[in-house]
């Protein structure tokens, strides 16, 4: 069975509000956890205590999930972001953990019947009174591990890349619970210091896709989220929005911007000229991944189009690297190889961007890189 939304459904990934907990999925009994302690998560030996220096979380087995309809994928990388959602559910004012697994079950039970995916589509739920539980089985083990990600279904084109996050309730015109949002930076925080990412590598549904998730005011708390997930961890939490490129425009952004779309299956001609074409495949690749279709390379076109490149990779991301970083002063060939030069190129603008030194070309390097050219 395919693991992928139908395409309305990709549309739109919270269509109603998950139905109410069958009767079936009540759990008559609560399970107490102590601090830093993984429920049912079938850990062991050093992934065990990775886990348990993390918040609480409570495996599939503790909430009584059921088994999930095909094997579980597990990717052999690393995810490189998180995105937080919300359900788009009732802001209940259950706090227990009761509640939070008859949550969790209803989400999983939405998910595999009505969207037919294989388990839940999120990695990890955290629930109005703060519980939180693991979502897609196998989740909890991956990130104990620090290596590996479960392959999901929360966000169309960051599934093999991102963690994902359902924050219960509705967050159009109201905040989420203070208890909620502490557990929320305590995952965002624990999650990064296994994958080893940075807090300005945590984003909204909304960056991806064309929906409202995780609605307005969770996603203007975005930013203080960063702050308080650099507070635990270190670093520069700072985001600065993509520019934009469009038809008429001529320029590195736009050269970048053919490359970047024939390594996902166009062939244009890299002239950095933004025209008919480029826009005819600027709104194929903004249907191929539900985001908002005006032709417009903006902010969901840019971060579904870019991906970390670093040493050993090979193809037209590095061709749209080298020409980004020659355009900055740098006077690499431009082959598609990411080698020493061009490894040494990186870590030259990161120095002058002020960004952190490694290397690799991640989200922040080709947002900096792509704002200050035109």
């Amino acid at each position: 069975m395919s693991d992928l939304p139908t395409p309305d459904q990709q549309s739109h990934p919270h269509p109603h509000p998950f139905p109410h907990p069958r009767r079936r999925a009540v759990l008559s009994g609560a399970f107490v956890l102590g601090a830093g302690a993984v429920l049912g998560s079938g850990l062991s030996g050093n992934a065990w205590a990775a886990a348990a220096a993390g918040p609480v979380i409570s495996g599939c087995a503790a909430w009584r999930a059921r088994p999930p309809s095909a094997p579980v994928k597990l990717l052999p990388t690393a995810p490189h972001k998180i995105i937080v959602h919300h359900t788009a559910t009732a802001n209940s004012t259950d706090y227990t953990q009761e509640h939070a697994f008859a949550l969790s079950r209803s989400i999983q039970a939405y998910h595999m019947d009505d969207n037919g995916w294989i388990d839940s589509g999120q990695h990890f739920t955290i629930s109005r009174g703060g519980w939180i539980t693991e979502g897609r089985h196998s989740s909890v083990a991956a990130l104990g591990a620090g290596t590996q990600q479960v392959e999901s279904a929360h966000c169309t084109g960051q599934n093999t890349v991102a963690v994902g996050i359902e924050n219960e309730g509705t967050y159009t015109t109201v905040d989420p619970r203070s208890a909620q949002y502490a557990k929320l930076v305590d995952l965002c925080a624990y999650i990064c210091r296994q994958y080893g990412l940075r807090p300005y590598q945590i984003f909204g549904h909304r960056d991806f896709n064309n929906t409202n998730c995780p609605g307005d005011r969770l996603y203007a708390m975005l930013p203080q989220l960063r702050a308080d997930v650099a507070a635990r961890t270190g670093g520069d939490p700072g985001w600065t929005a993509w520019s934009t490129a469009r038809v008429g425009d001529s320029g590195e952004r736009v050269r970048s911007l053919q490359y970047l779309l024939n390594s996902r299956g166009s062939s244009l001609t890299v002239d950095g000229s933004f025209g008919p074409a480029t826009e005819s495949a600027v709104r194929a690749f903004q249907t191929t991944n539900r985001a908002s279709v005006d032709g417009v390379a903006g902010n969901q076109t840019w971060h579904q189009l870019v991906n970390p490149v670093r040493r050993g990779a090979q193809g037209d991301p590095v061709k749209a690297l080298q020409s980004q970083l020659n355009a900055h002063g740098q006077a690499l060939v431009v082959d598609g190889s990411f080698g020493s030069g061009t490894e040494a190129g990186v870590r030259a603008f990161q120095t002058s961007a002020t960004l952190p030194v490694d290397g690799v070309a991640d989200a922040r390097t080709w947002n900096r890189l792509l704002v200050q050219t035109g």
